[in-house]
């Protein structure tokens, strides 16, 4: 199901000019920029267009201005996503502010439902079903207004240069060029700001992202058990220089080694090496069989030789001797 779409589906890389196409012909609906549903009245009535009977129409707001307003039309489009079971997360914070790539993302995603559920609309009334609305009729009053005034300034244009062609073809000609000069930069400036937009909206959450991530680290460095340790105290070195001078890193890696060199000076024991021990063991063999050599050779001794062995010790003046 779209609900569970992934970020780097085929949806989200559908343009602007397709979604407003998309929502004309559905809705009957001109806008001109994906942001202006921000309101969620767009939302709804998509959502109504595939699951007739599920959207409560009469509670849909189109004349919604406020921020609050617009959270009651969420309200209902998440109350039809509890009822359809859709998983679908929608960040009403974001959406109501009218940014253009939030709104964008969502628009993708609904384009992508409404195609998934039958394929779009069957048999669907957008006019008639808007009229429940509040501001349904306003709403709707706009798409035929905006045709028959486009058609009639097409056509005041036709009847004035069919009079003008008689009376000085070159005149006519002139104004037409004109007249076409002014109205040529404002799309390509409309065109330029809409990308700035989507770039900071882009730059923007990047930037949070990466500062949620040092922000964890800082919470972990402050842990008691760890506050304290060569290690933390480099990485807050880190986080908070307020310059870009290399040598912070540098700072920060002579603290550890420093604290490596300590800890082996204060060490109180000394590993012995292997070869060390190696070459211990068989002198200790060694003394051991000395030893028992030699009580070997005293326990053989007759008492007249341990006598005279001990006059020796006497003669020499041995101090373990007593008189």
């Amino acid at each position: 199901m779209a609900s569970n779409i992934g970020m780097m589906d085929s949806a989200y890389f559908v343009g602007r000019s397709e979604i407003l196409c998309w929502i004309k012909s559905t809705l009957q609906l001109n806008l001109s920029k994906v942001e202006e549903a921000c309101s969620g009245a767009v939302h709804c009535q998509l959502m109504d267009s595939v699951h007739p009977g599920m959207v409560p129409m009469h509670k849909v707001n189109f004349d919604a201005k406020n921020e609050y307003e617009m959270i009651q039309n969420y309200k209902v489009l998440q109350d039809v996503f509890n009822k359809l079971k859709i998983t679908k997360h929608i960040e009403v914070s974001k959406l109501v502010k009218g940014r253009p790539l939030d709104n964008l993302e969502f628009m993708q995603w609904m384009k992508r439902y409404c195609d998934s559920v039958n394929g779009g609309l069957v048999n669907y009334n957008p006019l008639e079903r808007r009229e429940a609305c509040k501001g349904g009729k306003e709403a709707s009053k706009k798409c035929p207004q905006s045709q028959a005034s486009s058609k009639g300034s097409t056509a005041a244009p036709k009847v004035q240069s069919s009079h003008n062609a008689r009376r000085n073809d070159v005149s006519s000609s002139n104004q037409s060029v004109k007249a076409s000069k002014p109205s040529c930069p404002v799309p390509a400036y409309d065109a330029q700001i809409t990308e700035l937009k989507l770039s900071v909206d882009s730059l923007e959450k990047e930037r949070d992202f990466y500062f949620a991530k040092l922000r964890d680290i800082e919470i972990l460095c402050q842990s008691p058990g760890i506050e304290n340790l060569p290690v933390v105290a480099a990485m807050k070195r880190i986080l908070y220089s307020t310059d870009d001078d290399a040598s912070v890193l540098a700072e920060a890696q002579a603290m550890v080694s420093l604290h490596q060199k300590e800890a082996e000076y204060l060490s109180p024991i000394a590993e012995v090496s292997t070869e060390e021990k190696e070459n211990s063991d068989p002198q200790k063999r060694k003394n051991i069989v000395n030893l028992g050599v030699d009580a070997v050779g005293i326990s053989t001794l007759s008492p007249r030789q341990r006598l005279s062995d001990a006059t020796d010790v006497r003669c020499s003046g041995s101090p373990l001797m007593t008189y």
